[in-house]
């Protein structure tokens, strides 16, 4: 039961810091911001048309946490890289 509830607490804390980071580079605009609005619109239709496959795929709660989290974590990683990479060059 911990490690289901450490993972949700996880997958809470980088689902917020990449709306942070997403939140930021969509503010600061250009065609970088308008890749992400689209990648945005990309990832949320196509989760939004999987919740039924993962659902019944998920052998556990547990188990549909750490595939979400798995999501997140990428876009987590991918947006720290170009929002560090913005930094030093700007």
């Amino acid at each position: 039961m911990f490690r289901y509830w450490r993972h949700l607490f996880l997958l809470s804390t980088e689902s917020h810091c990449v709306m942070m980071l997403r939140t930021i580079k969509l503010s600061r605009g250009g065609a970088s911001a308008l890749d992400e609005a689209w990648r945005i619109l990309a990832e949320k239709t196509t989760a939004t048309a999987e919740i039924p496959q993962r659902v019944f795929k998920a052998k556990s709660p547990l188990g549909l946490a750490v595939d979400y989290r798995k999501m997140v974590r990428s876009n987590l990683r991918r947006l720290s890289e170009r929002t560090a990479h913005d930094t030093v060059s700007a």
